[in-house]
């Protein structure tokens, strides 16, 4: 990885998902704005805030996607990443574990 990159796999399956309700929903259907979890796989020398292992958070909309050895990774840049999750970051007693 180079520069600020960042290179994640997300989390979410593609296809149908379910609702906390317990209803289906069809991998056709229209979906605002949603934001989405992913793992860092890997990151540049220039990438400071997260490490590999991490959970962050991102907008899958506009993102490059690259496919290595048959798997879908997602390449973005460190600015684009709207919250990290790390036990790291768990120190105190009121910690959420996670860095906005």
């Amino acid at each position: 990885m180079l520069h600020d990159r960042v290179l994640v796999r997300t989390d979410i399956p593609e296809g149908e998902r379910r609702s906390s309700g317990g209803i289906v929903i069809p991998a056709t259907a229209a979906v605002g704005r949603r934001l989405a979890w992913a793992g860092v796989v890997a990151v540049g020398q220039n990438v400071r805030t997260v490490e590999p292992g991490d959970r962050v958070l991102y907008d899958p909309e506009d993102l490059a996607e690259v496919e290595v050895r048959g798997v879908a990774y997602v390449l973005m840049r460190e600015r684009d990443l709207h919250a990290v999750a790390a036990d790291r970051f768990q120190g105190s007693e009121d910690s959420t574990g996670l860095y906005l």
